[in-house]
């Protein structure tokens, strides 16, 4: 059991999953009433999201010895949010369909990991550091109001730290929980356990309802989520082959689209807590924090009627803190891979600071367009095609990790 579930694992799979479900969960709850869901075919979409992600996680981890993490489409349910309004629950289904079925389509041709093997690193690098940059810069701007709770845990992430590195996590959330507790907004009294139950709704093919929600669904997907899920894996040196990885998490969204499952996708934020030090010294054994998130998306789908009464339970102040200090050795890294060639540091600044912006154009989310700006800045700088033709070359995982010191600090070199 030691060498199966290490502490820093598993909390790194927890805490992943808590950012992952507190974060957007009310996003999907949102998009499923526009549907006209009931609450029985709520939990059901809990269920099936959940389980879906569980195995994934679980199997495409164990099956590359990666940690590859997964997660439900965020801005899919966004944009589902204000497009299934008036859309019957039948039609829905069948843009989910539609989307899993382009998504599965794309991993079995091959077509877009050819593509990501043409992105620069830096650029990748730093994309991923763009969309990272929002959880540091909120675990100090949420002090303000919840200073009790965050103040203590960075206080204990940083002793911990210099004596126990390992541990740093651990110990910050702890603290946080029983800071959030003794001012009375941790309420775990509210929660309900309730077992949800799969429910069928045969696909309806409505053209109209493909072309404004299902084409989208696939582009958000793809752009604004399996992108920088990949840029996470290359920046932490893992070559594991991505049209598998697309693949798959489209055929599982393909074959539970009609119990509700809407979009799934590689996670970038909650699996860069998975593939960082933090989770585990020896990056070749990070892969079991991800197995034990899928371990706890799988709780979270049997039981997704209890996850809404979780939410409210939580304060905001300890979920921002927790990612913020949980991600802070990644976004350290990101920056320096991002920075380290001198020839891509413009084109890696600018699809940083584009990336961090925030920006949304023709429903795609600013990860897209943070690397596409790179790319451009880089073509025009540096002269067409010689660009893609001098692209550093990817970083491999290597047959053995080197040990990490105990006393390693947050952005030193493995």
């Amino acid at each position: 059991m030691q060498r199966a579930a290490p502490a820093s694992a598993v909390v790194a799979g927890l805490i992943a999953v808590l950012i992952g479900i507190t974060s957007s969960a009310a996003i999907v709850f949102t998009a499923a009433k526009a549907a006209g869901a009931t609450s029985d075919e709520l939990a059901s979409w809990m269920l099936v999201l959940g389980i879906g992600m569980g195995v994934t996680c679980i199997g495409l981890s164990l099956r590359y010895r990666t940690p590859v993490v997964t997660a439900w489409s965020t801005p899919g349910a966004a944009l589902m949010a204000s497009g299934l309004k008036g859309v019957t629950m039948a039609q829905a289904v069948g843009a989910f369909v539609v989307s899993a079925a382009f998504i599965t389509l794309s991993g079995a041709t091959g077509r877009f990991e050819r593509i990501m093997d043409r992105i620069p690193v830096p650029l990748t690098a730093g994309l991923l550091a763009g969309v990272l940059v929002q959880f540091g810069t909120q675990l100090f701007s949420t002090m303000h109001g919840g200073f009790a709770v965050v103040f203590p845990m960075f206080a204990t992430y940083l002793l911990c730290r210099r004596w126990l590195p390992r541990y740093a996590v651990l110990a910050a959330l702890a603290v946080g929980a029983t800071a959030a507790a003794t001012e009375g907004s941790l309420q775990l009294g509210k929660v309900e356990l309730a077992v949800a139950a799969p429910i069928f709704t045969a696909p309806e093919f409505s053209w109209q309802v493909i072309v404004s929600v299902g084409l989208p669904l696939f582009i958000v997907t793809m752009a604004s989520q399996n992108l920088p899920g990949v840029a996470v894996l290359r920046n932490e040196g893992y070559g594991v082959p991505i049209s598998p990885l697309i693949g798959w998490t489209g055929g599982v969204n393909l074959l539970l689209a009609p119990f509700g499952c809407f979009g799934l996708n590689l996670a970038a934020i909650t699996a860069a807590i998975c593939t960082g030090r933090e989770a585990h010294e020896d990056r070749d054994r990070r892969y079991l924090a991800a197995v034990w998130a899928g371990v706890f998306y799988l709780c979270v789908g049997i039981f997704g009627g209890a996850v809404g009464s979780l939410l409210t339970a939580l304060p905001a102040a300890l979920v921002l803190g927790i990612a913020g200090l949980g991600l802070l050795g990644t976004i350290a890294g990101s920056l320096s891979s991002a920075l380290s060639d001198e020839k891509w540091r413009e084109s890696a600044v600018v699809t940083f600071l584009a990336t961090a912006s925030g920006m949304t154009l023709l429903g795609i989310g600013s990860a897209f367009w943070g690397l596409l700006a790179g790319l451009l800045t880089a073509l025009v700088t540096r002269g067409g095609r010689r660009v893609l033709d001098s692209t550093p070359q990817r970083p491999t995982v290597r047959a053995e990790s080197p040990k990490v010191p105990e006393k390693t600090l947050p952005g030193e070199p493995i």
